[in-house]
């Protein structure tokens, strides 16, 4: 599964210890504030999550973009430490190009 995650933190210490947190997990940098993995299950997601969770506080924000899952788009967001999740379904057969 693909997962990109996009990291707005408060402050200069939590995105280190953010960015520690990511490459320990073996995602890698895609841009500023912005890291990546191709290979991540479901289970250590799950534990990036409550890692993440553990050292930010709520002036940090943190986006996931999970692809496929099950042939949807997920979004999950941690924002003013609540985590919110949303689902975008749709048909992802490409277009007949004419």
């Amino acid at each position: 599964m693909f997962v990109s995650v996009i990291l707005d933190m408060s402050s200069d210490e939590h995105r280190e210890a953010a960015e520690k947190i990511l490459k320990i997990f073996a995602f890698k940098e895609g841009g500023k504030n912005i890291y990546e993995s191709l290979t991540i299950g479901e289970t250590t997601l799950a534990r990036l999550k409550r890692d993440l969770d553990k050292i930010s506080d709520s002036y940090d924000v943190i986006y996931f973009y999970q692809f496929p899952m099950e042939q949807t788009l997920v979004v999950s967001s941690l924002i003013k430490k609540r985590w919110k999740r949303r689902v975008i379904k749709g048909d992802m057969t490409p277009p007949d190009v004419q």
